[in-house]
């Protein structure tokens, strides 16, 4: 079957469309661009879905490559039959292909070679044919002993090695017993006499035992860590009958023959000594990978919810950066993000000077009309919290309002060449105030300057392989970017880069244009920088935004090579960009009726879902799916943990999302568990979003906070 109907198989498409969009990949289009700009050509395939096909292709490259060095790795060895061409050529997994290259792998010598050596591999064969006549068993076996050089012991173990060998490197007995293990097979854990777990954190694993088909995966990932920290001892046990089963198929043993008990013996060292140890590191290699696998679609999840927070547009908002006795950084920031003065104020132990922080908050919010204040949730924050809280109640501007911020990868910025760039002036506590604020304002061009990694989303992240973990984050970056759209006269190089066919250094290329230009005037003039060439622009262009430029098109999503679709709608219906929404709705209702959708796509050379994508944009230029979502939860007032009593209904907003549920603010200091089974179905929790939860139950011993859904 061909790569292409491989895939369309898998991922339940037409092949042509497939075969399409893998020439897309290979003229160097971007996924954000496929998924937005051809979708025609793909059969409306989403990002996920061609993120998938080329995964999968990739993975289809590989194994053929695998096949190809495999088969002439055998052909070397002379030992390549046609019906073993046959069985590789038509394999679809690298597990299955390795199983048939297993009796053909080069090894270390091993007893079977010893044995081989010693010239019994005719007794293996024999004892493997199960002669019925007793006779010709002993007739054959003196002939043997006459050649042999040892004992009868030797000659006899020697020859059932060379059986053990043969039936653990056996394909089918491999695939096999495998797939039997991976349903059926038990895990089994137990604390290492005398290892230290001070914290406990592995105390459910001390005696833990589970079917492995039913184990979910954070449960692999704490399995794991306990045995690399050499906590926990782990083995994976199948039970005889999903082994021996499948054994005797193949090696079937005969009550009638003499040689019956010399085959079961070589059975069960083929099985103890061979096959079952690699089929349990086979086993246990899996659910690692689904395990990591699992783990790292959550922290794309989680990190994809962050990025999508909703923007606070035309707020002036003071960003305070907690500490004890190195005081409270604060800065303001004005509605563009742009900063407007810092200072540091010492409301806490050792200086307790709460009167003089009182005085700053207050000169502060006036001079700069301030209506929001972010403060980081790290150390003092409880702290400031308390002071924020009071200065809003005494204070006579009656919409100031505060937001806890988390503030996880904040430090890692602030020291980061980056903000040294940005502000060089600055100390880096207060490079992390500024952070602080601005992540509030707009989280995405914020959040986008930190390694995905320090954001703090997610379980288990020094455990996950860490170039896939990387990669898997990038693309969440990338496909959010382009998503959401890029303001192309103020985005930073840092938010520039993950535009479609960008990439870092025609990020500064384009940052140091509009420092000598002041400003773009239209996406046209991209062409002007030095490095941008066609492609570039053609993948880039549609995710870039102009406002108040030359051409109204160029504030909206639809790419330069649809402006003449767009501008004849426009004739035909006699609107402009400058029509209201309303207006715009009004005058483009005699083309909606799905006849004239068509007849109007083919008269203007595109495709129907073309032809919606421009109409959705004239009617509303360069919308922000971001606006859909709700915003953060702003406080007046602190609640306490001694505050909150079962039954209470509060509006919460979600920090993390892990297997077992979700970890909620609710503005005390301790984030609360909505466990998973609390969670209605078909409800997909994301990191920033704010939900309605009640309070189930308050530990104030151990500081914990269970939810129930509203």
């Amino acid at each position: 079957m061909k790569p292409t109907q491989l895939i369309a198989k898998f991922i339940n498409h037409q092949a042509p469309f497939i075969e399409k969009t893998i020439e897309l990949f290979e003229l160097g289009n971007t996924i954000p661009f496929i998924a937005r700009y051809r979708k025609e050509v793909t059969g409306h395939l989403d990002e996920e879905q061609l993120r998938t096909i080329q995964k999968e292709y990739l993975r289809i490259q590989a194994l053929e490559a695998r096949r190809q060095a495999i088969l002439s790795s055998i052909e070397e060895q002379q030992k390549l039959t046609p019906n073993l061409e046959k069985a590789i050529r038509s394999v679809e997994t690298m597990t299955a292909l390795e199983d048939l290259y297993q009796p053909f792998r080069k090894k270390r010598k091993t007893r079977a070679d010893k044995a081989r050596e010693l010239g019994l591999l005719p007794l293996a064969e024999f004892i493997l044919a199960q002669p019925s006549q007793d006779r010709e068993a002993q007739a054959w076996v003196s002939r043997m002993r006459s050649t042999f050089d040892g004992d009868d012991e030797q000659m006899w173990k020697g020859a059932r090695d060379i059986l053990a060998e043969r039936i653990s490197d056996h394909p089918e007995v491999r695939g096999q017993v495998r797939t039997k293990a991976m349903k059926w097979s038990r895990i089994r854990c137990e604390k290492v006499k005398n290892a230290e777990d001070e914290k406990g954190l592995f105390r459910t694993y001390y005696e833990f035992e589970n079917q492995v088909s039913r184990i979910r995966p954070h449960q692999i990932l704490a399995i794991d860590r306990g045995e690399s920290e050499k906590i926990l001892k782990v083995k994976v046990e199948t039970q005889e009958r999903d082994w021996y089963q499948v054994i005797q198929y193949f090696f079937p043993a005969r009550r009638t023959s003499k040689l019956k008990n010399h085959l079961e013996m070589a059975i069960e060292d083929a099985a103890n000594r061979l096959l079952l140890p690699a089929i349990s590191r086979d086993v246990r290699k899996h659910l690692t990978e689904v395990a990591q696998e699992h783990a790292v679609q959550v922290f794309a999840k989680n990190l994809e919810g962050l990025l999508l927070q909703p923007p606070l547009k035309g707020m002036c908002v003071l960003g305070i950066d907690p500490a004890f006795r190195t005081g409270c950084k604060m800065a303001a920031i004005d509605a563009n993000g742009n900063l407007l003065g810092v200072d540091t104020i010492y409301p806490h132990a050792p200086q307790n000077q709460k009167k003089a922080a009182l005085e700053s908050l207050e000169k502060w919010v006036t001079r700069h009309n301030v209506s929001l204040i972010a403060i980081g949730n790290g150390t003092a924050s409880r702290e400031t919290e308390r002071l924020v809280a009071d200065f809003i109640k005494s204070s006579p501007k009656k919409d100031l309002r505060y937001v806890i911020v988390n503030e996880a990868g904040a430090s890692v910025y602030s020291a980061s060449p980056l903000a040294r760039q940005e502000f060089p002036d600055l100390d880096v506590s207060i490079r992390g105030a500024v952070s602080i604020a601005r992540r509030i304002q707009d989280p995405l061009a914020e959040l986008v300057k930190i390694d995905p990694k320090s954001i703090g989303v997610g379980m288990y992240q020094h455990d996950l392989n860490q170039k896939k973990l990387e990669e898997s984050l990038s693309h969440v970056v990338e496909s959010v970017v382009n998503r959401v759209g890029v303001q192309l006269n103020t985005a930073s190089a840092s938010l520039l880069q993950f535009v479609s066919g960008i990439g870092p250094k025609l990020a500064r290329d384009i940052e140091h244009y509009r420092t000598q230009h002041k400003c773009f005037q239209s996406r046209e003039e991209l062409k002007k920088i030095k490095g941008l060439g066609a492609k570039a622009f053609e993948q880039a262009a549609g995710f870039l935004r102009i406002r108040h430029g030359n051409n109204p098109l160029d504030a909206s999503a639809i790419h330069p090579e649809c402006y003449a679709a767009a501008q004849k709608i426009m004739d035909l219906t006699g609107l402009s960009m400058s029509d209201s929404v309303e207006e715009k709705k009004e005058k483009l209702k005699p083309l909606l009726h799905d006849n004239d959708k068509e007849t109007l796509a083919r008269s203007l050379g595109v495709g129907v879902p073309t032809l919606m994508d421009i109409i959705n944009q004239i009617i509303q230029p360069g919308r922000d799916p971001r606006e859909d979502i709700e915003g953060p939860v702003l406080r007046s007032d602190v609640i306490e943990l001694k505050d909150l009593k079962p039954g209470m209904v509060l509006d919460g907003t979600v920090r993390n999302v892990v297997d077992f549920g979700a970890f909620i603010d609710v503005g005390v200091k301790q984030d609360g568990l909505l466990h998973r089974s609390k969670v209605p179905a078909g409800v997909q929790l994301v990191p920033g979003m704010v939900v309605q939860i009640s309070i189930l139950e308050v530990d104030l011993t151990r500081q914990r906070i269970s939810f129930d859904w509203t």
